[in-house]
């Protein structure tokens, strides 16, 4: 297997031709397009990816281990195909809109200022995830686990107590009714 280590990708184009396969550890990609591109079975560790577009790329058994996301567009994409052993993400300033998370341990992940529009979190554990100042309008939450989770700035949740585990978590009292929307209850500001 091939292995790449604190090499710097700069304004590189997968798209037509893909990322050769391999190990990218402690690597930055910066400016780089993936759009649709195929990342299966690629193994990064303590990579940075600033300022991609991962938009749709095919991530079966790919490795996430320990990567940070800043500025990148990651719409569409299935994380819920990676490989999940010792899978850690951060999300800085990033569109993941409808991707899918879909029974995955995120414990502790960071969403900040992430654009999260009709991502499913179905059946994950997001104890401790922290969503700071990001919109997750329409995203999916069923069976989850949120406990202890941070959702004082996120806006555009809706949230069914009955259906996840939400003891611990935070939230802001102007972002309340995102709890209660089942209820159809009129919340007044007095």
């Amino acid at each position: 297997m091939n292995r790449f280590s604190e090499e710097v990708f700069k304004g590189k184009q997968y798209t037509d031709s893909p990322l050769e396969k391999g190990k990218y550890i402690d690597c930055e990609f910066q400016n780089c397009s993936f759009l649709s591109s195929n990342l299966l079975d690629i193994e990064f560790i303590e990579c940075i990816f600033t300022d991609c577009d991962l938009s749709l790329c095919a991530i079966g058994n790919t490795a996430f281990k320990d990567i940070k996301f800043v500025d990148c567009k990651l719409l569409g994409i299935d994380f819920s195909t990676c490989n999940d052993f010792l899978l850690a993400l951060d999300f800085q300033s990033c569109n993941l809109s409808n991707a899918n998370f879909y029974k995955l341990t995120l414990q502790s992940t960071q969403f900040y200022t992430c654009q999260l529009k009709g991502v499913d979190f179905s059946n994950c554990d997001l104890q401790k995830a922290v969503f700071t100042d990001s919109n997750l309008d329409q995203a999916v939450f069923e069976k989850t686990n949120l406990e202890k989770a941070d959702f004082r700035s996120a806006i555009g949740y809706s949230i069914d107590p009955e259906h996840n585990n939400i003891k611990g978590a935070k939230f802001s009292r102007a972002s309340i009714d995102g709890l209660l929307a089942k209820y159809r209850v009129i919340i007044v500001n007095d």
